[in-house]
């Protein structure tokens, strides 16, 4: 399977993965931009517990990621450290730094 298969696959089953409990209190937009092989732009609306998942832009998130789209999905396989990645400037995060913390606790594994 392709990178950019793999990331489709993983933003469609985004919502069967998310854990709405563990979303309390959480209203955001989170843009998530993946370049390289694969490369494309997502958008993650979270609200009243619930989560809609689009491919697109979108103006003022709460919360930008940028990324190389095979290290996303290293990423969400659990073969990546989050904090190696940040650490190694290969994840750039802007917006809510606290969203980005409890983003990951959101969603059950793939």
């Amino acid at each position: 399977m392709s990178v950019d298969d793999d990331v489709r696959k993983i933003f469609k089953h985004l919502p069967d993965v998310f854990v709405p409990e563990k979303a309390n209190g959480i209203k955001a937009v989170i843009q998530i931009e993946l370049s390289g092989e694969g490369a494309s732009n997502w958008i993650i609306n979270i609200a009243d517990h619930k989560i809609d998942v689009t491919e697109g832009v979108v103006n003022s998130p709460s919360m930008t990621l940028q990324m190389a789209a095979s290290d996303y999905v290293a990423l969400t396989r659990g073969e990546i450290n989050p904090m190696a990645l940040f650490a190694t400037g290969k994840v750039r995060l802007q917006g809510d730094m606290g969203l980005a913390l409890k983003f990951q606790q959101l969603f059950n594994s793939l």
